[in-house]
């Protein structure tokens, strides 16, 4: 069975908590928290169909990871990629075009990572440096339901696959 269209629920990675650490008689010395990783939609030209997320629809990135002390900055949260056929059109949720994957190893990202928190080291300072005092909270990351849908060329027009009298048409065409 030919799938042409897939309604996909994404949710980014949050970023990584910031570190409040200190030097013994030295002040802060914490490291930032990793960014999340994001979802991203690549166009493949070895894929026919969106019939991969016939069985999954729910996807997540990896979160970042949090300082340390030491000045150690948190590792980054791990990137999502998802394949999709060459030709296939990003919708959102008011059925608005996003993207449009006209060529092969055509990326866009669908959903971005949550920034890292702020270490202590950063708010150092010469009357706050022995305050205990920091951004420490990241950001979420964000949650959307992109639906992709795949259109094909025929006669230098986009012929929607999901419409019985184009794909008859294409079939005579291609």
């Amino acid at each position: 069975m030919f799938h042409d269209r897939a309604r996909i629920h994404v949710q980014a990675g949050r970023g990584g908590d910031g570190a409040l650490s200190f030097v013994p008689k030295g002040g802060p010395d914490g490291g930032d928290g990793g960014p999340g990783g994001d979802v991203v939609l690549v166009a493949d030209p070895d894929l026919r169909d969106l019939s991969s997320f016939r069985n999954r629809q729910h996807f997540k990135a990896g979160k970042g990871g949090a300082g340390g002390g030491g000045n150690r900055h948190g590792a980054s949260g791990e990137t999502v990629d998802l394949r999709v056929p060459v030709g296939t059109q990003v919708l959102d949720e008011d059925e608005q075009l996003v993207a449009d994957l006209v060529a092969a190893g055509a990326r866009v990202t669908v959903a971005h990572g949550g920034a890292g928190g702020r270490g202590n080291r950063r708010f150092a300072a010469p009357e706050a440096a022995r305050r205990r005092r920091a951004g420490r909270v990241a950001e979420r990351g964000e949650v959307v339901a992109p639906e992709p849908d795949l259109e094909r060329e025929a006669q230098g027009c986009r012929v929607p696959l999901h419409d019985a009298a184009a794909r008859a048409r294409h079939r005579r065409v291609g």
